[in-house]
């Protein structure tokens, strides 16, 4: 088990049980739809009560942006640290390990990837910045590790190819209810040691076609029979989309650190 994971087996905080709630709150009706009351109801508690925790929901936004941000951080870097001091460390398990581990933040924590997408202006100037910063820290970890696995890979190539994975994988908010793999699953986001590891290299050797359901079109209406990926049991259970979102993601830096060809369609 993990260093976060197992920071989480234990009863959640009632400020951890605010933020979760106010994440989930933000994210399905917006920062200015709702209010201090909402969110103090929402854990069980009076709106003034709330206010012994946070000052207001900014401080909640900042602490919920800036937060996820660290630990994605800690989290990258610690299995970075691990892999160095292991004997049988490898470029490819760490970056394995990597995508891995925002797997489960991607799947785990999609209220936060809404609210940053929608809310991260709202931030005060300096906490904006320290959460750019944060991220582009985070980059620069998976720069460094997918150019280990692929030395002739570019820098900038490879830092485009890990923005892209990354708009893949925090592309779970789109993806409608993932089904629980089974009762109590649900890892912290950053977690090292992570579900989304687990059976990764059985799941490297499947077949690499990807069935249709599994991939959201965002233009098709949810009243779609065909392709409603709103109704539960339309995605694969949450151990198959994470499966799936790992194979994506490898296919993508192996196209990227693959042979390279030329516009006029010669192999550089």
């Amino acid at each position: 088990m993990s260093t976060h994971a197992a920071a989480r087996v234990a009863a959640p905080t009632r400020r951890e049980q605010i933020l979760k709630e106010a994440a989930r709150l933000f994210a399905e009706r917006g920062f200015h739809g709702v209010g201090v009351d909402e969110i103090g109801a929402a854990v069980g508690i009076s709106g003034p009560g709330l206010y012994r925790h946070f000052p207001g929901k900014d401080a909640m936004l900042a602490e919920l942006l800036v937060g996820i941000s660290e630990r994605l951080l800690a989290g990258g870097e610690l299995r970075v640290s691990q892999d160095a001091a292991s004997q049988d460390g490898s470029h490819e398990a760490l970056l394995d390990a990597l995508i891995a581990g925002h797997i489960d933040f991607a799947l785990d924590d999609r209220p936060l990837i809404t609210l940053h997408d929608r809310e991260l202006d709202r931030l005060r100037d300096t906490d904006r910045k320290r959460v750019r910063r944060l991220q582009r820290q985070y980059v620069e970890v998976w720069v460094g590790v997918v150019r280990g696995l692929y030395p002739d890979l570019p820098e900038h190539e490879a830092r485009a190819a890990v923005h892209a994975v990354f708009g893949l994988l925090n592309s779970t908010p789109h993806l409608g209810p993932v089904r629980s793999s089974s009762a109590g699953e649900g890892a912290a986001s950053g977690a090292v040691g992570s579900k989304a590891e687990e059976g990764v290299d059985a799941e490297r050797r499947r077949p690499t076609t990807t069935p249709e359901a599994a991939v959201p079109d965002a233009a098709t209406p949810r009243g779609d029979s065909a392709q409603d990926l709103s109704r539960p049991g339309a995605l694969p259970d949450r151990t198959d989309t994470a499966a799936l979102l790992h194979r994506l993601a490898r296919g993508a830096f192996d196209a990227a650190g693959g042979a390279r060809t030329a516009p006029d369609g010669l192999t550089e």
